[in-house]
């Protein structure tokens, strides 16, 4: 080979090699992008969650809990301070006393 032919098909060679390399970085892009949407799809079929959403749901619930528990000490101590208690009179939490039925009462005669 001569020096300017030898020049040239090195020179087409790494144009080439760098074509190829080109079309496997996009080819790899492309197929991540596949298996990014697919993988999206399943997760979304199954009803899993982000791991975003879980973070988001485990703080929500973890402040909730320290709402709870700082609650329950103030309730115990304005029950120290209140004394015993008293049985209650109010109305179950239905709104229903006990013993009373479901059957609606007769009209009235007029």
């Amino acid at each position: 080979m001569s020096g300017t032919g030898g020049k040239k098909f090195f020179d087409d060679l790494a144009g080439m090699a760098g074509g190829a390399v080109s079309m496997m970085a996009g080819l790899r892009d492309e197929v991540e992008t596949m298996v990014r949407t697919q993988s999206e799809a399943a997760i979304q079929r199954l009803g899993l969650v982000k791991r975003e959403d879980l973070d988001v749901a485990l703080e929500v619930a973890r402040l909730a809990r320290e709402q709870a528990e700082a609650l329950e000490v103030r309730v115990a101590a304005l029950e120290l301070r209140m004394g015993p208690a008293e049985p209650s009179t109010a109305l179950p939490e239905g709104g229903v006393s006990p013993g009373a039925t479901m059957e609606p009462s007769p009209p009235e005669s007029t």
